[in-house]
């Protein structure tokens, strides 16, 4: 967790991709939907943005650390002219927070250029890289997504085509991808056979467009087509749409935590609709963990649709009884412990006319370390709250994550540490709960084929190498230093 990240209290998903493929520069120009399409995606990465765009097979692009409306301007946006385009939003999970990670990835091999942009983390990318480093690649990133990269080129080498030298490289490759990658002809989306990202499909007119999240469909006005099937390879060429499947039986394993706090509120994952799950969350808690009250509450933004669901189940009243400045930007630096204790107060700010006196519950998706719960939790209480009881919207988080989230190791996750009710005195609240693991399904209305809970039961989908075990989940470089 960095001291100058917003929401660092949070775990964070990887990326967020975006691509279109115009026969004609059709209705928008790709780099401007691009342009759009990250701007709604914003939210699953702050870091660094980037635009590849390609012009009959001439590939340029732009990209730097910043978010998208810092990075790019009319004058950048206008010379990546071309018919393709992918791109990219980043947090860093795997790989260090520097320009040179920032996606897409442009590379010239023997067949050409290609261009990648990629969501996820890969559980065998250290012994992929090894591999290739032996047989004299050479690294110019930290980065598990210029791994697939290297895997596609070499593949593509003995492959009629690029969208079966990708299939190919997808057999190897283990973890969490949603990826898109471009050649001079042809735009590809491939999801993992475990589905462990989202990503869609959808069209303006004759164009098709990728996207992390249906919101940024909706952002270009493209129709929604479908939701990528996990396993499924679907390209965009000049012939029109070809799909393929991979031949691996894998169970399916969308993150559970999409729907509790990563998509934005009015996406929909897999035919299921975000804002609903997390009002459903809040229905669960309130008939689970009932409490006398006078007013219902949610931190911005995630935990506001369970406060929704809980007043509704509870009769509680909901009120807004926190603001969220909106304007603050990416970072603010907090050079001392007292004013990082201080930056919640930056963020976040009691309406005391809506707690002064009340008995408040207060809904927030999750707690991680627990320090900034508390912070809320007194802010509210200084604001005039009689009782504050806390209601989480997530089970606890009680083991790491190997396929993308930011979740730390088990000594830095509060509930490895303590009971409930420790945490609760820690927090300065009356009361706590978590929404148990038993009600995830309930919370997706027994709607969802398959989920990955890992985070919160322990219980991984797929095979985790020891050496990812022995070190921090989410950097595969880590080992080269610690072996």
């Amino acid at each position: 967790m960095t001291d100058f990240e917003e929401n660092s209290w949070k775990p964070h998903e990887e990326c967020g991709v975006f691509g279109i493929y115009s026969k004609n520069a059709g209705e928008i120009p790709p780099a401007y939907a691009c342009y759009n399409g990250l701007l709604a995606l914003q939210h699953r990465g702050q870091e660094s943005c980037g635009i590849a765009v390609n012009d009959k097979g001439v590939i340029s692009y732009s990209k730097n650390m910043g978010l998208v409306s810092e990075v790019f301007s009319d004058s950048v946006l206008n010379r990546l002219q071309g018919h393709i385009a992918l791109s990219h939003v980043r947090y860093s999970t795997s790989g260090d927070s520097v320009r040179e990670n920032a996606q897409p990835l442009v590379m010239r091999y023997i067949k050409g250029t290609l261009a990648i942009a990629h969501n996820g983390n890969l559980t065998n990318a250290y012994e992929l890289r090894k591999e290739l480093e032996k047989n004299g690649c050479i690294f110019q990133t930290t980065i598990d997504s210029e791994v697939i990269a290297y895997m596609i080129a070499r593949e593509r080498i003995g492959a009629a085509s690029i969208e079966e030298a990708v299939h190919r490289a997808m057999q190897k490759v283990e973890g969490s991808f949603s990826l898109l990658v471009m050649s001079p002809q042809k735009l590809i989306a491939v999801r993992d056979p475990n589905g462990f990202r989202p990503l869609c499909m959808g069209k303006i007119g004759e164009d098709i467009v990728f996207a992390s999240e249906s919101c940024a469909l909706d952002a270009v006005g493209a129709e929604f087509v479908r939701d990528v099937e996990p396993g499924e390879l679907v390209a965009a060429g000049p012939s029109g749409l070809k799909y393929l499947q991979s031949p691996a039986k894998a169970k399916r394993a969308l993150c559970v935590f999409e729907y509790i706090y990563f998509a934005r509120t009015d996406s929909k994952i897999d035919g299921l609709g975000v804002y609903e799950t997390r009002k459903e969350a809040g229905r669960l808690l309130a008939r689970q963990s009932p409490v006398e009250a006078d007013v219902v509450i949610g931190v911005p933004e995630s935990g506001i649709d369970a406060a929704i669901g809980y007043s509704e189940e509870s009769g509680i009243p909901y009120q807004k009884g926190i603001v969220k400045n909106s304007y603050i930007g990416r970072t603010f630096i907090k050079p001392t412990q007292s004013e990082r204790e201080r930056s919640v107060r930056i963020k976040l700010n009691a309406l005391e006319s809506e707690v002064r006196g009340k008995r408040v519950v207060l809904l927030d998706d999750s707690i991680v370390r627990g320090t900034t719960s508390g912070r809320i939790v007194s802010m509210l209480k200084e604001a005039g709250a009689k009782e504050v009881h806390l209601r989480i919207s997530s089970p606890p988080f009680l083991w790491p994550c190997y396929y993308g989230t930011d979740i730390p190791t088990k000594e830095e996750l509060i509930a490895c540490q303590h009971t409930t009710e420790e945490i609760a005195e820690m927090n300065f609240a009356d009361s706590l709960a978590f929404l148990s693991l038993e009600h995830l399904p309930s919370m997706l209305k027994n709607r969802c084929t398959g989920y990955c809970d890992a985070c919160f039961s322990g219980e991984y989908p797929t095979e985790i190498p020891d050496y990812m075990r022995d070190n921090k989940p989410n950097d595969y470089c880590t080992p080269i230093q610690r072996l």
